[in-house]
C-alpha cells in the first residue's frame, strides 16, 4: 500500500441534467454537476449557508445509469476520487479544473421520487475497479483529455 487515500464521497443535488457522450473508442462519458450546502454561523451568530459545485464524470456502464436515470434536482450519493486538469487558455495562462471521478452512485430521496419516473429506477451503480473497467484517460490506456468529447 502506498499510504494515500484520494477518496470522496458528496450528497447533494444535480444541478444539470447528466450529458452523456463517447469517445472516439466508443466509451460512455456522463458529466454533471453536483450541489452540496454547508451551514454555518458568521462571526455576528447569523445563521449562514454557502453551496459548494462539484463538477462529476462518470464512465462506462455508469456513464449510461446516470445519463438514463438522473435529472436536475435529485439527490444523490456519489462515491468517487478527485481529478485534476491543467491546461493553458488563449493567453496563455495556466488553468487547473477539478473533477470527481465517480465510482459508485446511489439514488436517494422520497421513495415516490423514484416511482414517479417513467421506468424503474435502480438503487445504486457502481463502477467496476478501473483494472475490469474500460479505460478512464490516462497514460495507460491511450485516451487522453483530446478525446473526451466535452
Amino acid at each position: 500500500m502506498s499510504g494515500t487515500v484520494n477518496k470522496v464521497i458528496l450528497i447533494g443535488r444535480l444541478g444539470k441534467d447528466p450529458e452523456v457522450k463517447y469517445t472516439p473508442s466508443g466509451a460512455p462519458v456522463a458529466k454533471f454537476t453536483l450541489a452540496t450546502d454547508e451551514s454555518f454561523k458568521d462571526r455576528n451568530g447569523e445563521q449562514q449557508k454557502k453551496t459548494e459545485w462539484h463538477n462529476i464524470v462518470a464512465w462506462n456502464k455508469l456513464a449510461e445509469i446516470c445519463g438514463e436515470y438522473l435529472t436536475k434536482g435529485k439527490l444523490v450519493f456519489i462515491e468517487g476520487s478527485i481529478r485534476s486538469r491543467q491546461w493553458e487558455d488563449q493567453a496563455g495562462n495556466k488553468k487547473t479544473s477539478y473533477e470527481i471521478v465517480a465510482r459508485n452512485m446511489q439514488m436517494l430521496g422520497p421513495r415516490g421520487e423514484a416511482e414517479r419516473s417513467q421506468e424503474a429506477t435502480p438503487p445504486s451503480a457502481s463502477a467496476p475497479i478501473p483494472s475490469e473497467s474500460a479505460p478512464e484517460p490516462s497514460a495507460d490506456t491511450g485516451i487522453t483529455d483530446e478525446d473526451i468529447p466535452f
